[in-house]
């Protein structure tokens, strides 16, 4: 089992920042990779950014070159998300999801942390 505890969510003005932060614990030995997803009121669960062990990264087109996803260099088990200039279309729950395969999404989810961007 892996479990992750998101933090760092909160309420910003449109063009903030704002840095989300997961942390991976239990059979870490597991992981291939970690990253977001997040899921607006009344539409589906969509990817945001993946990172791999390996340091390749996947992100959505909405959120390039404004978000970056990075890991803890020491030990790799915890996730960031950089979010920068964000958008009111940027709210939503953002969820750290992570595990091993291949296959996306990851079989490992956390609680789930709310990013509210205000106009």
């Amino acid at each position: 089992q892996v479990q992750l505890v998101e933090s760092g969510g909160g309420l910003v003005q449109a063009g903030g920042s704002l840095r989300l932060s997961c942390a991976a614990s239990g059979s870490i030995f597991n992981i291939n990779g970690m990253g977001w997803y997040r899921q607006a009121p009344g539409k589906q669960r969509e990817l945001v950014a993946i990172i791999t062990r390996g340091g390749s990264t996947i992100y959505a087109d909405s959120v390039k070159g404004r978000f970056t996803i990075s890991t803890d260099n020491a030990n790799k088990n915890t996730v960031y998300l950089q979010m920068n200039d964000l958008k009111p279309e940027d709210t939503a729950v953002y969820y750290c999801n992570g595990g091993g395969g291949a296959t996306l999404p990851y079989h490992y989810w956390g609680q789930g942390t709310q990013v509210a961007v205000s106009s």
